[in-house]
């Protein structure tokens, strides 16, 4: 055998089977997206390059084989041979079956090798002529895989690819194991994968203890909601209503190949199901999961439909349904795994959603109204016995909608604006056509409760219904808002309704505020034409108090004041006091558009801090209770910088990545959440990660057109910049940020915080005229507005240009103060950074320098990125690296040395993989390694080492 062995695999991926083949999933790619799966990736890729064994495991469906092909092509390029197997349960019970799919190949390369007996009883086994059998050849069986093996390793790496290892027969089983615990040294891994239904249990622990000791056990999990939307759209599922991936999500339980069925249905259902009604389960789910219900009673049967129908079932909810026997019917369902019990609990869960929703889908449409008739009188809470009072209900029908729009008002105190819009909508549909409220009323209502709950599509959806047929004006520009409101920043694409909402306004000043306000925020974020959004609310706020409608007056004036806030115009604390007046609206008090979002940002501009938490805290709470989605996006971000400023970075970190998490999964204000959460990860996380989010943040504000947010999104990304030492990327950036807020007429410097980072990277690149410019410029804003905080990172970043232009002594002094005043105002991070500014100062003059204090306040702010930096300050010193990590960088590896060479370069991961004709996963794992080698966490430290070994 000469050169690379790699056998493919014959058998089918995991799932196959007389179930598996009722799926009909989309044409795949050439290759396999592993969504969701990053880390897991990198644990397993870790522990195969330290030359260990990996079993991959959970339940069917999750993506196991995916990972397994994704980790075997990557590292199947760095070993000599690849053994590969995989079985079927049809096939389970043949005899050495696998054992022929892994060695058969190979047997002739070896046989001459092998002692005779061995030889022979393994010819016999692999090929079924003879009558080869444990009980007989045992021993000579199991020597002589371990041989084979060992013969194979001699001549270079090995790696064992086996899926679906429960099918495996159990013959092969123990030879595998029994060569497996006795490879220890020998260059032979396995990299496998099994079904497990829990996640330890005997299943488990049998097929680890068939593997090397050495094997990580690895359990593959449900994806999230957002990681279920990308693997829709990559398979061609796209444009589904964030709502409906919702439900897939919740009725898959994130099993991606359940999520890619329902997908499927779905796309070939010619009219999507309506709120309240199941999603369509196709026929080849309805048999995975129902296959069971045969060993039911119809009366078991019958308790668990009406189970699978209830929000929240129990037995007490059963047998007041009329389900007498619910005890015993639902024990005997527990035995055959359809429901899960759980001790001195209450409530009837079943196994998976999944089975809930196949079982509900396979009922007929009389049978599921009897069932929600029954439940309507038995479920003790209203919003519950209203909506199956309407699901048990034909027609239209003024009693039914009168109790559904009572449940949604009710839904809606209850915060949660997502139920409310369900029954808003099954109101409107039960609603006749003269009735008052009438149904397009109740539509809209409804359509304002998903915008509350950030189903902004659903919202958007409902709208355009209501336009399609509405006459009545108020009807259309409360339509034609929520469209608006739906496209969030996005306001570019719906420029089209502005005029047509004017048209339909007329000259009633209740419908033009709501109207104006829109143009208000338009002015704002896609012209960026400060006075005139200032203007657009003011005139707003007019309107509404002439129409006497104080909550969207309330809603203008704050506008107004934060569009004042951000030109620094002199009229802003008078108009939050107007806003701040009473009458309030409560729920205008906590919207993220409302008086109290725009006090707090005063507040932390104002560097009032300890206020601007508590005011931020208290309004995330409130609109958390109220379930404001998007409000509550809003105040995440604000608590997370508020955290930052106080340096407070681990805090900040967290917060910034949920809000940013619960951005995604809604599709509300990412741009903005990427942008904070790239400021969090710069402070306390990893300085390429904040680069990534940052350049995201930039280019969803130029697709969307928003040159506000773009402008942050930029100083967000100078800021990542400067942190990975690429101080000329940040003076690109933050020049674009500096010409685009002159244009815009933003003049507070708290605003962005960009300035004092452009003036420090303008000095670092040999700019100190610039810099100065800069700084003097922005004080003149700061002094007028008393931006204290401002003023100090100011004279941190002057103190620098004064050492570039050799006053060091005035630096040193000026540095000093600037720290002591971050210090007073409880700027944690700003101060520990003028520490570390101080200390890189002095190690450039005779005398001792020391790093302690820098070292020390960033390990208190856990400012990891920069702590990272003084740490590697303090052991370079001014005159390069370490001898050792110096050394380390000669002494990589071949491939190792041309792939951090091209780093230095700025060479990205796929430009590196097509130079040097290697994968980019290989380039990834070539970096692992050389991350470890040289005591280094990112490309970022690696071009920091490379300059340092330079200089030296």
């Amino acid at each position: 055998m000469t050169g690379r062995l790699i056998l493919p695999t014959t058998r089918h991926p995991e799932g196959s089977g007389t179930v598996r083949r009722d799926f009909k999933e989309p044409a795949r790619p050439h290759h396999d997206l592993v969504i969701g799966r990053e880390e897991l990736c990198t644990a397993a890729r870790r522990q195969l390059a330290d030359g260990g064994s990996v079993l991959l495991h959970g339940p069917a469906g999750i993506g196991k084989s995916t990972v397994l092909r994704t980790l075997a092509t990557e590292y199947g390029e760095a070993v000599r041979t690849v053994l590969r197997c995989s079985a079927t349960e049809s096939e389970s019970h043949l005899p050495f079956l696998a054992l022929a799919d892994l060695l058969g190949l190979v047997m002739d390369e070896v046989a001459d090798q092998l002692p005779a007996p061995q030889r022979t009883a393994l010819e016999s086994a692999l090929t079924g002529r003879g009558e080869s059998t444990l009980q007989r050849d045992g021993l000579a069986l199991r020597l002589a895989v371990l041989s084979t093996l060992r013969v194979l390793a001699a001549r270079g790496p090995v790696l064992i690819v086996a899926d679906d290892l429960q099918w495996l027969d159990p013959a092969s089983t123990e030879l595998l194991g029994f060569a497996a615990r006795r490879l220890g040294g020998t260059p032979v891994q396995m990299l496998c994968a099994v079904r497990t239904h829990a996640e330890r249990g005997q299943e488990y622990d049998r097929h680890l203890s068939a593997s090397p000791p050495d094997t990580l056990a690895l359990q593959v999990g449900p994806l999230s909601r957002a990681q279920t939307a990308t693997l829709l759209d990559h398979r061609g599922y796209t444009g589904l209503p964030r709502s409906t991936v919702r439900d897939i999500h919740r009725t898959s339980g994130g099993n991606p190949l359940f999520a890619l069925e329902l997908g499927r249905a779905l796309a070939e259902s010619p009219t999507p199901p309506r709120p309240g009604e199941p999603l369509p389960v196709p026929t080849s789910l309805r048999t995975l999961v129902l296959n069971r219900l045969e060993a039911l009673s119809d009366q078991a049967r019958r308790t668990l439909l009406v189970a699978s129908a209830g929000a929240r079932p129990t037995l007490a909810l059963l047998r007041a349904a009329g389900r007498d026997n619910a005890e015993a019917e639902t024990a005997q369902a527990a035995e055959l795994g359809l429901l899960v019990t759980e001790r001195d609990a209450p409530v009837v869960r079943f196994a998976h959603p999944l089975i809930s929703a196949a079982l509900y889908a396979q009922a007929s449409p009389q049978e599921r109204r009897d069932v929600h008739a029954a439940l309507s009188t038995a479920a003790s809470d209203p919003i519950e016995r209203a909506r199956h009072l309407a699901l048990a209900t034909t027609g239209t029908d003024p009693r039914v909608a009168a109790r559904l729009g009572e449940a949604a008002s009710a839904a809606r105190d209850r915060g949660a604006p997502s139920v409310a819009a369900g029954l808003g909508l099954l109101a409107a549909r039960h609603t006749p056509a003269d009735a008052v409220p009438g149904p397009d009323e109740r539509r809209l209502q409804a359509a304002e409760d998903a915008l509350t709950a950030g189903e902004t599509d659903l919202a958007r959806d409902i709208a355009r219904e209501v336009l399609a047929h509405a006459t009545q004006p108020a009807d259309r520009v409360r339509a034609w808002m929520v469209v608006i409101d739906a496209a969030g920043h996005a306001m570019t694409e719906v420029d089209a309704a502005f005029p047509q909402a004017l048209a339909d306004a007329g000259d009633d000043p209740r419908l033009l505020t709501l109207v104006h306000y829109q143009l208000a925020w338009r002015a704002l974020l896609v012209e960026g034409d400060f006075a005139r959004a200032r203007q657009e609310g003011a005139l707003a706020a007019e309107l509404a108090a002439r129409a006497g409608d104080r909550r969207n007056e309330l809603l203008a004036l704050a506008f107004q004041a934060q569009a004042e806030t951000l030109m620094g115009h002199p009229d802003a604390p008078r108009t939050i006091k107007r806003a701040m007046r009473e009458p309030q609206d409560a729920r205008v008090a906590c919207d993220h558009n409302g008086v109290g979002a725009v006090r707090f940002r005063w507040l932390i501009m104002s560097d009032q801090l300890a206020e601007a938490r508590k005011t931020v805290s208290a309004l995330l709470r409130e609109v958390r209770r109220r379930g404001m989605v998007e409000a509550e996006v809003h105040f995440l971000r604000g608590l997370a910088e508020t955290e930052l400023r106080a340096g407070h970075c681990g805090r900040a970190l967290d917060l910034a990545r949920e809000s940013l998490r619960l951005a995604r999964d809604t599709g509300i204000g990412e741009a903005a959440s990427a942008m904070l959460t790239s400021l969090a990860e710069a402070a306390g996380g990893e300085a390429e990660r904040a680069l990534t989010l940052a350049q995201e943040a930039v280019t969803r504000a130029e697709e969307d057109g928003d040159v506000i947010y773009l402008s942050r999104a930029l100083a967000a990304l100078g800021h990542a910049q400067l942190v990975a030492g690429d101080a000329a990327g940040c003076v690109r950036s933050l020049r674009r940020v500096r010409e685009l807020e002159e244009g815009l007429g933003v003049t507070d410097p708290a605003r962005g915080r960009w300035h004092g980072d452009l003036a420090e990277a303008l000095v670092r690149v040999g700019e100190p005229a610039e810099a100065q410019d800069v700084i003097d410029t922005a004080r003149a804003h700061a002094l007028r507005l008393r931006r204290e905080s401002v003023l100090a990172v100011l004279d941190r970043a002057e103190a620098l240009a004064r050492a570039a232009r050799g006053e060091v002594d005035a630096a040193e002094r000026q540095l000093t103060a600037a720290r002591d005043r971050l210090a007073k105002l409880g700027y944690g991070l700003e101060e520990a950074r003028a520490a570390y500014a101080l200390a890189g100062l002095r190690a450039g003059r005779p005398g001792p320098a020391s790093y302690d204090e820098a070292t020390r306040l960033f390990r208190r702010c856990r400012a990891m990125p920069w702590l990272r930096q003084v740490e590697t300050a303090a052991v370079t010193g001014p005159a390069g690296p370490a001898p050792a990590a110096a050394a380390a960088l000669d002494n990589l590896a071949a491939t190792e040395r041309q792939v951090a060479a091209l780093v230095m370069e700025g060479a990205t991961n796929r430009e590196i993989a097509a130079r040097l004709f290697i994968s980019v996963k290989t380039v990834e794992a070539t970096l692992t390694r050389v991350y470890r080698k040289l005591g280094i966490r990112s490309r970022v430290d690696i071009v920091r080492l490379a300059a340092g070994h330079r200089a030296g």
